[in-house]
């Protein structure tokens, strides 16, 4: 245990808070896939949140329209006031396109859909719903410093499970890539990027002014990008990250398409771009050397770490890991992604939520036409 501040404001699981939270003024963004559906830790978010009884669940879905209504009759045995907002619908698809925001689907793309209904109300929380571990503290304590003033607040936790280290793109990506470059130039902006103990969570809360005013990326970016747009916003003066205590949900692979090297590229891109924009002069013919260089120093402090508790190691496959991620680490060349705050936007969040209920009761209403036995006559 430490209580060592960050240039954050950083709060501490010393007694295991359960601190107060205005969870009656609060939506709760959880983004799912198909996958999660029905699945123990899915369920287990769920019926935590119906305990904690925000004003309303906001939950973005990318599925395909078969699912679409068994989960949605999944979804509907929670006592929870709940929006499913079906991100693949042809309805919303056909409204993003008129309104010029059609592109790549992403998981920054659902959560931004569901931040557009969620900042009716006062406060914001965004999380997964894969988490084996989550409970009713995790919400109430990311809520505890918008009740004081902050703006926006970042889960953190280790990734420590079955004796061994994980939060491979964040320790061997993401940390090394930051370090490369504040050894650079010492700029406030890479100084706020470092400041985050686990910078990839996907949870964080926000006022809904400030939830607003975020550009997300469609895709693995989201974390980053909206680390981005909180500097921007917040800044080091009204950022806090809290103790998310014991933290467990998925693992992903290395390769495949989700897989850590799929997602360093979108998280590079970002990164670097989002860097590049602040006015930080980076010398990228360089930065991979530099980058692989921190990288392995870091391996070799994770080993001696690894070792000292007793925990299995294997050196070599994360230095293998380092020098797949270091292919991301390049100018960014890409269109510009991200899609407008919606302070800005285009199109009312509004529009988008009648538009993913109609394409949702479209799908369910073919879906029972078509059932055996069904006698139209």
């Amino acid at each position: 245990m430490e209580y060592v501040q960050a240039r954050v404001a950083t709060l501490h699981d010393f007694a295991d808070p359960l601190p107060p939270a205005p969870t009656g003024h609060t939506a709760v963004v959880v983004p799912m896939t198909e996958r999660e559906h029905g699945r123990q830790a899915a369920d287990r978010v769920f019926r935590t949140l119906e305990r904690l009884a925000p004003a309303r669940v906001v939950v973005p879905l990318r599925a395909p329209a078969e699912r679409v209504p068994r989960i949605r009759e999944w979804l509907s045995t929670y006592d929870l006031t709940l929006d499913l907002l079906w991100c693949d619908g042809p309805r919303v698809g056909d409204l993003l396109a008129d309104a010029g925001l059609d592109g790549d689907r992403g998981k920054g793309r659902d959560v931004w859909l569901g931040l557009g209904p969620a900042t009716e109300e006062e406060f914001v929380v965004v999380h997964d719903a894969d988490t084996t571990t989550y409970d009713e503290s995790f919400v109430r304590r990311l809520l505890f410093p918008l009740t004081r003033g902050y703006a926006f607040s970042k889960g953190y936790y280790a990734r420590v499970e079955d004796d061994r280290l994980y939060g491979r793109l964040f320790r061997l990506f993401y940390v090394p890539l930051v370090r490369a470059l504040l050894d650079g130039t010492p700029h406030p902006y890479l100084r706020y990027l470092d400041a985050f103990r686990y910078a990839l969570a996907g949870e964080f809360a926000a006022t809904a002014d400030t939830a607003r005013r975020i550009q997300a990326p469609r895709k693995w970016g989201l974390e980053v990008g909206t680390l981005g747009d909180a500097f921007d916003v917040a800044g080091f003066d009204a950022t806090a990250q809290v103790d998310l205590g014991t933290y467990e949900h998925d693992h992903r692979a290395v390769d495949g398409s989700a897989g850590l090297s799929e997602m360093s590229r979108s998280v590079g891109e970002t990164l670097l771009r989002s860097v590049v924009e602040r006015g930080v002069d980076v010398d990228f013919d360089t930065l991979p050397e530099r980058y692989r260089a921190t990288a392995t120093t870091l391996v070799d402090q994770y080993a001696l770490d690894a070792g000292f508790n007793g925990m299995e190691f294997d050196r070599e496959h994360e230095r293998e890991q380092v020098k797949r991620y270091a292919a991301a680490v390049q100018e960014p060349t890409s269109p510009d992604d991200r899609l407008p705050a919606w302070a800005d936007a285009p199109v009312a969040a509004e529009a988008v939520t009648d538009a993913a209920t109609a394409d949702v009761e479209a799908v369910v209403d073919a879906t029972q036409a078509e059932a055996p036995g069904r006698d139209d006559d």
